[in-house]
């Protein structure tokens, strides 16, 4: 039998579910919107994905190592940021991926066990 389960270090955040309205990372439940970042995770004050601005990443743009790519979770379905805010971060260095937080959920470990730089923003399903 294949062992399908991808390799991440063992002090690195991974994701290991949802529920309505929280998120389980790394044997935890949390409650609400969050940020996960590979060596921490954090309460977001976010509530829609419609509102979000440059200042709502502040945690993800002072991450070291430096994130390369977002992850942004807008809840139940997926809604497409402003314009303005994906060329802001952009110019950050940081490529958003937006998509419902389901497939943030399924994602995010992939592109970690890659060795990728991400993070997860999510809003709750």
């Amino acid at each position: 039998m294949a062992d399908i389960m991808p390799m991440i270090p063992s002090d690195r955040q991974v994701i290991d579910g949802f529920g309505p309205g929280q998120f389980c990372v790394s044997g935890q439940w949390r409650v609400g919107a969050v940020i996960v970042l590979p060596h921490r995770t954090q309460a977001w004050e976010a509530s829609d994905a419609a509102s979000l601005s440059i200042e709502d990443f502040a945690p993800v743009l002072a991450a070291e190592p430096k994130v390369e790519i977002l992850l942004l979770g807008t809840g139940p379905t997926m809604r497409l940021p402003s314009k303005e805010l994906r060329q802001a971060l952009r110019e950050k260095g940081i490529v958003v991926e937006p998509m419902d937080s389901k497939a943030v959920c399924r994602t995010y470990n992939v592109l970690l066990a890659e060795g990728r730089r991400v993070a997860a923003a999510m809003l709750p399903v």
